[in-house]
């Protein structure tokens, strides 16, 4: 760096050559709230956006304990072992106090971390709904374009919120662990039906055979659910990290959901979807902000909330002059 920033076409030729450590800058920059950092970072994204939108994404959600980072560093060290190119997302909870976030998967995937066709970066959620960082896209975007074959991308966790990340990826795992017929209800059929593999995990020692039971109970249930990818009936499996049971498996599986991607066109197809939402969603931030930072704005949401605390104005009427403000 030699005290300075790189400039943009520099920023592009060291991404696209594969330079980790410019990866990773950037997509500091990326998570920044700076305006000077988010000018650069747009501008740069614009450009770079050709190279972009080749690797496969893979979403993976679960509940507390299921094994997420575990799963996720054994099969990307399959992935590793045939030769492709691995980026790890993995978005950890914020403090809704401090905003602050312990960002452990680095340090749980010692084994991927070290992997020469590996790159992990966590990030924090900084508060935003739906598992992923606000700009997980954008940061998804620069991975593709340093050239990695599969971007995997670990949500917070399990939730009704957890829907956003399905407009990131292609494909979406939910991990789960053992549990009796009546537990499985607490599995909402809204997540169900964002997911392309259920993983019954850690099915080992003594959960062996309720890990199979669950399973099996499982793809009972996933008959009644309809599939999110076109032609692809959604695949129950149980697995261990520990033993290995199910993971080479997984690993064709997923080979082949790619395999039906590119035969019906669908991958192509869902890039421009996947572009479309995060156009209307990066207007939509801009202007929140743009408005929300012009000082007439500011003044004005002041006066209005000193009436409105005092009853002297409805929330209607301040709403009104609120935005009236921004043009004058």
């Amino acid at each position: 760096m030699n005290g300075r920033r790189l400039t943009i076409q520099e920023t592009i030729n060291r991404i696209l050559s594969g330079d980790l450590s410019t990866l990773a800058r950037t997509i500091t920059l990326v998570e920044s709230q700076k305006s000077e950092d988010k000018m650069f970072v747009n501008e740069l994204i614009g450009k770079i956006l050709p190279y972009t939108g080749k690797s496969f994404r893979i979403g993976f959600t679960g509940i507390p304990g299921a094994g997420k980072s575990s799963f996720i560093e054994y099969f990307g060290k399959d992935l590793c072992e045939s030769g492709k190119k691995v980026a790890v997302l993995a978005i950890d909870p914020s403090s809704p106090i401090t905003g602050g976030s312990i960002l452990g998967d680095s340090t749980r995937m010692t084994e991927l971390l070290h992997h020469p066709l590996a790159f992990i970066r966590p990030s924090a959620s900084n508060g935003t709904i739906g598992g992923v960082h606000a700009n997980t896209y954008e940061t998804i975007l620069l991975c593709e374009a340093a050239g990695f074959d599969y971007t995997l991308i670990e949500t917070v966790g399990i939730g009704q919120s957890e829907g956003s990340i399905r407009e990131h990826v292609d494909c979406m795992v939910l991990l789960t662990l053992a549990r009796g017929g009546d537990d499985l209800q607490g599995i909402k059929r809204g997540i169900l039906e964002l997911v392309d593999f259920v993983i019954i995990n850690k099915c080992d020692g003594e959960l062996i055979e309720l890990s199979k039971y669950t399973a099996s109970l499982m793809k009972q249930t996933m008959k009644l659910v309809s599939s999110p990818t076109p032609n692809w009936k959604q695949v129950v499996m149980a697995t261990s990290t520990e033993s290995g049971l199910g993971m080479s498996e997984f690993l064709q599986k997923t080979n082949l959901f790619l395999e039906l991607m590119n035969i019906n066109s669908y991958h192509s197809d869902l890039r421009g979807q996947q572009n479309r939402k995060w156009f209307h969603r990066s207007v939509k931030d801009r202007v929140i902000q743009s408005f929300f930072n012009n000082e007439n704005v500011k003044t004005k949401l002041i006066e209005c909330e000193e009436e409105f605390m005092n009853k002297g104005i409805d929330m209607q009427d301040a709403v009104v002059k609120i935005i009236r403000s921004f043009n004058e």
